[in-house]
């Protein structure tokens, strides 16, 4: 009988996958004929109805992403990844409409999720007193908050999806399957090395045995930096303890560390002082991961980090407030030779040095040498513009700074700014596809960036670029 049973789920769970993957077929193959009609509309010059061809060509991509948020689960994953890369070769209505897919997800029910969390702990399973309501959900996981009984320490245990491993090839197949029918996707060699790392980012967020040494590596690095200090306003960092014995394959127990999301009321409401504070030790953190450390985690989602305001701040118990890191899942180790490029280019961006940047952005694999030169150009103009905070102080555009001569972050709308320049950059037939790598740490600066504006920072970031470069090359 049980093993009629399991034929029977078995059965279901592939009849599933092909109904999905059949449904998502059909409704990328309906986007990229209605984005294909536009193109040729564009291209022979047929201008009649091209409001209306526009709001086809939109609604179709939001039928298609609408589609992503119905089916759930990896596949909202892998949307969300589209829209981090998809940027540089996907119609931009695509990756429009793909910014709309929600990082929240409604839990699995506990009835599915406690089998899981037996099965991964085995005996210590009672050792724990588990909250059967989540925490959090999200396309790949859920967080059930717990009570160690012996100890009485609150944890989180982050639950890997039922069957998710065992789909989630088949899944990113189906997606690219579809945009390729569609005639979303180009084919070339270069799109495929694209698509395999996203491939291989996908499969690091599912890899928890990699995610608990990520995080201890990560707490001891943490630990390496000067602790924070109220008196010389910066702020402290943490890493939640990683509960190794509750830990495995499918699920990764972690200290709960209760906190405030950037733009919180509670955090928005802090002095300028303290949102300075925090702000610095964030830009601090980007290049000690990026300069000295070698590890970068390079998702930039604000749900990645939790402010912990201290209850202190007054005479000789002034504490800092607390800037707690989480979820180590998409974390890159970054080689000698990428980070020496990196930093040739941020410390030839400030100087202003287009050779030399130009130079960096080749052995990043963002130029060819035989790229054109309106191509290197326009690429070298973009990674200034974006440096725009790190400038040193005399170059710094006077309307964004206050009565103290320093950046006003929030009122800079650098990253507006820098979107249209690079959506002019991008339309021009000289533009060149960055590599994924480089993707991901400039996607990380960015979020870097958005979340010192969010905190309304207003500080001058010349000296910590500065301070950074100057080491990476002492010991390059």
């Amino acid at each position: 009988m049980a093993k009629s049973k399991n034929r029977t789920r078995r059965a279901a769970t592939q009849k599933s996958s092909l109904e999905r993957g059949l449904s998502l077929t059909l409704a990328g193959a309906r986007a990229g004929s209605a984005i294909a009609v536009g193109k040729l509309r564009k291209q022979f010059g047929l201008q009649t109805g091209e409001n209306q061809d526009s709001e086809i060509l939109q609604q179709q991509a939001e039928n298609f992403v609408a589609e992503l948020g119905r089916l759930k689960g990896s596949y909202v994953k892998i949307g969300q990844l589209f829209a981090q890369f998809g940027e540089h070769f996907l119609p931009p209505e695509l990756t429009n409409a793909l910014h709309t897919l929600g990082s929240k997800t409604e839990p699995l029910d506990w009835s599915c999720i406690e089998p899981q969390l037996r099965a991964a702990l085995g005996h210590k399973y009672d050792e724990l007193s588990i909250e059967p309501d989540a925490f959090a959900a999200a396309s790949l996981a859920q967080v059930h908050r717990a009570t160690v009984t012996q100890t009485s320490e609150k944890i989180c245990l982050k639950v890997l999806y039922p069957g998710l491993r065992n789909t989630i090839d088949s899944d990113f197949d189906t997606v690219v399957r579809m945009l390729k029918l569609g005639r979303l996707l180009p084919f070339n060699r270069e799109i495929d090395r694209w698509l395999e790392r996203m491939r291989e980012q996908l499969h690091l967020e599912i890899d928890y045995s990699r995610e608990c040494s990520k995080t201890l590596e990560m707490a001891r690095l943490v630990s390496s930096l000067p602790a924070g200090d109220a008196k010389t306003q910066s702020a402290a960092l943490a890493v939640p303890k990683v509960f190794t014995r509750y830990s495995g394959a499918d699920v990764l127990a972690l200290e709960y560390m209760p906190g405030f999301a950037v733009n919180a009321p509670e955090v928005l409401s802090l002095s300028q002082r303290r949102r300075n504070a925090l702000a610095k030790t964030m830009l601090e953190l980007f290049f000690a991961e990026v300069f000295v450390w070698r590890v970068i985690q390079t998702d930039p989602n604000f749900g990645n980090y939790r402010i912990q305001p201290s209850a202190r701040l007054r005479g000789e118990q002034s504490e800092p407030d607390q800037l707690v890191l989480l979820d180590f899942g998409a974390c890159t180790d970054p080689d000698d030779k990428m980070a020496t490029y990196l930093s040739d280019a941020v410390a030839a961006g400030l100087a202003r040095d287009r050779i030399s940047l130009q130079a960096a952005l080749e052995g990043l694999g963002c130029l060819k040498r035989d790229s054109a030169q309106t191509a290197k150009d326009s690429f070298a103009d973009l990674c200034i513009a974006i440096l725009e905070p790190l400038w040193p102080v005399d170059e710094l555009p006077t309307a964004y700074l206050n009565e103290r001569g320093q950046y006003r972050w929030k009122e800079s709308r650098l990253m507006s700014r820098a979107a249209r320049q690079a959506n002019k950059s991008s339309m021009t037939i000289h533009f060149e596809l960055p590599s994924a790598e480089f993707t991901l740490i400039a996607r990380k600066l960015i979020g870097v960036f958005t979340f010192i504006s969010v905190l309304g920072a207003e500080f001058n970031g010349h000296e910590i670029a500065q301070r950074y470069i100057a080491n990476s090359s002492r010991h390059g």
